[in-house]
């Protein structure tokens, strides 16, 4: 046997039939017909010296060295994608402008990027942390290429997930027991405050704003500091923090949906390859601010 005699394309038609146990199946995967598939097949046995399939009337199956070499085939294939992956990478460069709420960004941004930065070296991520309700004009004037946000009026784009609201409050504190109940909100015009209004009103208790804000981190101060409590995106709600809800009397929450939108402006690979790995990253196809 002579290793340089070794067919990737063989190689991936062997590790289709071994997976599905039959050529009629492979055949199907590469869009070819079975009669090519086993001529590939023979002549990858032929070369290596070595039947790879034991052939019976209506199915397949591996022999010792079919089981032998397709962890190796596997192999071997996972390195040619990867070399293939790394040219493509290298010929991506640029500069990308990325809005999005802080909440956001600080909890479901951060792998994403961390791992489109390591693939695309040669591309700059430019963050603006804003409340979805500012980037709106910011993507008409073109300033930005590509918004992580809330749907909302103005603001619809590829839907990427349904993020659920909780209601939070300070153990330590516990103003949740006050009447009329203290809530810290986000600024007017944002869908996350009037998710929470709404779902206050259905509640029928009393309350009142004790602070506004656009921003994640003043709210967390408010109810850390037992002066509130506040309805956060679940992806952003603090571990040591108290979930609300029925038992103090607190209707839920509408969640938020997530989109991403493409400035009308630009087009470039890099925001491309950056929309991609936003949407394979964190896509809800396993289904706020």
């Amino acid at each position: 046997m002579n290793l340089s005699e070794l067919n990737l394309s063989q190689l991936r038609t062997f590790v289709l039939a071994a997976e599905r146990l039959s050529f009629v199946s492979a055949a199907e995967a590469v869009h070819r017909s079975q009669a090519a598939v086993s001529m590939q097949i023979s002549k990858l046995e032929s070369s290596l010296g070595q039947p790879l399939f034991e052939r019976h009337t209506r199915r397949i199956a591996l022999t010792l060295a079919g089981e032998t070499l397709l962890p190796y085939a596997r192999q071997l294939l996972q390195t040619e994608q990867a070399a293939l992956n790394a040219l493509r990478t290298q010929q991506v460069v640029g500069k990308v402008v990325l809005g999005s709420p802080d909440d956001y960004v600080s909890s479901l941004l951060p792998a994403v990027l961390e791992r489109f930065s390591k693939r695309f070296t040669g591309v700059e991520i430019e963050l603006v942390c804003l409340q979805s309700l500012l980037l709106r004009p910011l993507l008409k004037k073109g300033a930005i290429d590509l918004a992580f946000v809330t749907r909302d009026e103005g603001l619809d784009g590829a839907f990427i997930r349904r993020e659920p609201m909780v209601w939070v409050g300070s153990e330590k504190h516990a103003v949740w027991k006050k009447s009329p109940l203290p809530v810290a909100l986000y600024d007017k015009g944002c869908v996350a405050r009037a998710h929470t209004l709404a779902a206050l009103e259905k509640s029928g208790l009393p309350y009142y704003s004790t602070y506004s804000s656009p921003s994640l981190l003043g709210i967390l101060a408010m109810v850390e500091a037992g002066l509130a409590i506040a309805a956060l995106a679940e992806c952003s709600a603090p571990a040591h923090l108290v979930r609300l809800g029925k038992a103090e009397g607190l209707k839920p929450i509408a969640p938020l949906d997530i989109v991403l939108i493409k400035g009308r402006k630009n087009n470039s690979p890099a925001a491309e390859c950056l929309a991609n790995e936003i949407m394979q990253g964190l896509s809800e196809r396993r289904g706020g601010n």
